[in-house]
């Protein structure tokens, strides 16, 4: 069982960066995939990021997509999601998530942190 907590939520100005934080345990964390999602108020929760276990190879959304930028420490056993010039839309609860065989599909996820609320403001 992986067990999964996310920080580094909090509230900024259009245009400012964050740094969200994920942090694995309970398990080989160098065998899993690792993805972000969120979730805005009344929308589904969406794919943002996903690093491959060795952190060779990322996807991002195309809405985030020069501007968001996952990273992992397996040393560590840490994920980030790097956040710069951030938009109001960007505003959600953000989930950090381990899969073994998935990719961006939430539904292919098994393990899921609690969320961070990042808010940004316009």
């Amino acid at each position: 069982q992986v067990q999964v907590v996310e920080s580094g939520g909090g509230l900024v100005q259009a245009g400012g960066s964050l740094r969200l934080s994920c942090v694995a345990s309970g398990g080989t964390f160098s065998r899993y995939k690792m993805g972000w999602f969120r979730q805005a108020p009344g929308k589904e929760r969406e794919f943002v990021a996903v690093i491959s276990p060795g952190g060779a190879i990322t996807d991002h959304a195309d809405s985030v997509k020069g501007r968001f930028t996952i990273s992992r420490d397996n040393a560590k056993n840490t994920v980030h999601l790097q956040m710069n010039s951030l938009k109001p839309e960007d505003t959600a609860v953000y989930y950090c998530a381990a899969t073994i065989s998935g990719w961006r599909s939430r539904r292919e996820y098994e393990y899921w942190g609690q969320g961070t609320q990042v808010t940004v403001s316009s």
